[in-house]
């Protein structure tokens, strides 16, 4: 199957700083793909690069066979691709609805984003809230705005930032169980940035890990876990995988 994202020997560097080197990967539709590794790796500069936040000092990055390259941020939502962000920045006085439904504006009229804005809310069940200042919600219930902000985009790779953060044990289970829906359900593909390995080895069907800026394993869960120089980079010791 062909890949809907290829990333082809990606390098960025900060002045002196080497921040991702000579990273390749590809993913294909429907995948559903983890990014580890320890703080400071790399993982939400490789995001950031994906989206157009920032650009790369060298390689290539093509969505659905067409590159990307010099793209702005809102040019590569338009054709298919966005991210949530680990620091979640709502429009505090406004409603929830308005604050999701800014993101239809992407695509849609005012009105046709508004439907679509409800129907993302109900997907990440905040449906009840859609009237409540984004203000008064808890940091769980943001998380859930700020990803319905994504759907919002009508992306086809959705690239998720740490939407687990500060999460209890169920509410971490029903987080889950909406990645597995939008890929099942809405044909979402999903790259996924988590500290959480319970999260990471449940839902993920291929776990790419970067150290220093460098892609050190792409493979499935099993053999991921079990490998010798993501354990020492990373996880310390054999992460159990069943």
């Amino acid at each position: 199957m062909k890949a809907i994202l290829a990333v082809e020997r990606v390098s960025k560097r900060f002045g002196g700083l080497q921040a991702i080197a000579d990273v390749s990967f590809s993913v294909r539709p429907g995948e559903i793909v983890g990014l580890i590794g320890p703080n400071g790796a790399g993982k939400t500069t490789l995001f950031n690069l994906l989206v157009g936040l920032d650009r790369p000092s060298a390689g290539h990055i093509a969505l659905q066979g067409h590159s990307i390259i010099g793209l702005r941020p809102h040019r590569i939502a338009a054709r298919g691709m966005t991210k949530t962000f680990q620091n979640v920045a709502l429009f505090s006085e406004m409603s929830v609805l308005d604050n999701v439904l800014t993101a239809g504006l992407l695509h849609r009229s005012v009105a046709d984003a508004r439907e679509l804005a409800r129907r993302c809310l109900e997907q990440v069940g905040l449906q009840d809230a859609e009237r409540k200042a984004a203000g008064e919600l808890s940091f769980p219930e943001r998380a859930r705005v700020e990803l319905a902000r994504a759907l919002c985009t009508e992306p086809k790779v959705l690239l998720l930032d740490e939407v687990m953060a500060a999460l209890n044990a169920s509410e971490m289970d029903a987080v889950l169980a909406l990645v597995r829906q939008l890929r099942d359900d809405v044909g979402l593909t999903l790259l996924v940035v988590e500290h959480h390995m319970r999260a990471v080895m449940s839902v993920c069907e291929r776990i790419l890990v970067l150290n220093f800026g460098r892609l050190i394993a792409d493979g499935l869960p099993a053999a991921v876990a079990h490998d010798a120089d993501v354990i020492e980079a990373y996880l310390g010791r054999a992460y159990p995988s069943a």
